[in-house]
C-alpha cells in the first residue's frame, strides 16, 4: 500500500527554497528594490518548529514570479554566515527568468547604475545570464532564454548518454558540443537522430564561425571579490 501512494506522488512544483541571511531586512528591501520581488510574508519564532530548538530566527518570504517564492532565515544566535570552502563561488547560486534578452540587458543597466557588480551577458546557447551577488554573498543569476526550436529536444534525448559517460570518465562528454561553440545546431539532423529509437549517438552538426570566448580572467577576479 505504501509503494502505491509512492509511485502515485505527483509534484506540484516548489513550495519554496530558503537559504540564510545576514540581515532579514537588508535582503528584503535589495531584492524589493532591485528585482521587483512582492514581500510575501514574514514567520518569526523563538523556537524551530521541526527540531524544537531554542534557535530564534526571522524566516521571510518573496514572491519570485509565477507561484515561485524565495526565503531565507536570518539567525541571530548561531555563528556568522560562510561559504564553503571547497566549492567554487560561481557553482552554488539561484537563477531567475526574465522575458527576453531587452529586459536581461535593461536589468544589468539598472544593476550597474545602482553600483553593484555585474558579469555579463555570458553567454550558453540555450539562455544568456547575469550573474551578480545579494548583500548575503548568494550568486544570483538572471537568464533569458534562446534557444531554437528541437534544441532542448536533443539535450534531453542525449543526456542519459552524458551522465554515464561522465560518471566513468568524470570528462566533459561531446553530445552536445554545439552547445558551447564546436559546431552549430543542426535541427534536421537533430530529428533524424531522435528517430533511431533508443540511440543517445550525437546527432552530426556542422562547424561554427567564430565565436567570442568567455572571459574567464575577468570572472575570476569578480569572483575573488566575494
Amino acid at each position: 500500500m505504501l509503494n502505491e501512494s509512492l509511485a502515485a506522488l505527483n509534484l506540484q512544483g516548489i513550495h519554496h527554497v530558503a537559504y540564510r541571511c545576514k540581515d532579514a531586512k537588508e535582503t528584503v528591501e535589495f531584492y524589493q528594490k532591485h528585482l521587483d520581488m512582492d514581500f510575501l510574508l514574514a514567520i518569526a519564532e523563538d523556537k524551530v518548529p521541526s527540531t524544537g530548538a531554542d534557535d530564534p530566527y526571522m524566516h521571510v518570504f518573496l514572491d519570485a514570479g509565477n507561484g515561485n517564492v524565495l526565503a531565507f532565515f536570518e539567525l541571530p544566535n548561531s555563528p556568522d554566515m560562510g561559504h564553503d570552502g571547497n566549492t567554487p563561488l560561481w557553482v552554488q547560486h539561484i537563477a531567475f527568468q526574465v522575458k527576453d534578452l531587452d529586459t536581461l540587458l535593461l536589468a544589468k543597466q539598472r544593476l550597474v547604475t545602482a553600483g553593484i557588480d555585474v558579469l555579463g551577458p555570458t553567454e550558453h546557447t540555450i539562455f544568456k545570464s547575469l550573474y551578480f551577488f545579494d548583500p548575503n554573498g548568494h550568486r544570483i543569476e538572471l537568464a533569458a532564454n534562446t534557444h531554437k526550436p528541437g534544441m532542448l529536444e536533443e539535450l534531453k534525448r542525449v543526456a542519459p548518454a552524458m551522465l554515464d559517460e561522465w560518471a566513468q570518465t568524470k570528462k566533459a562528454p561531446q553530445h552536445a558540443a554545439w552547445l558551447h561553440g564546436k559546431g552549430t545546431f543542426d535541427s534536421k539532423a537533430t530529428s533524424k537522430a531522435t528517430n533511431n529509437t533508443g540511440s543517445h549517438e550525437p546527432a552530426r552538426h556542422s562547424e561554427p564561425p567564430p565565436q567570442e570566448q568567455h572571459d574567464q580572467e575577468k570572472e575570476a577576479d569578480y569572483l575573488r571579490g566575494y
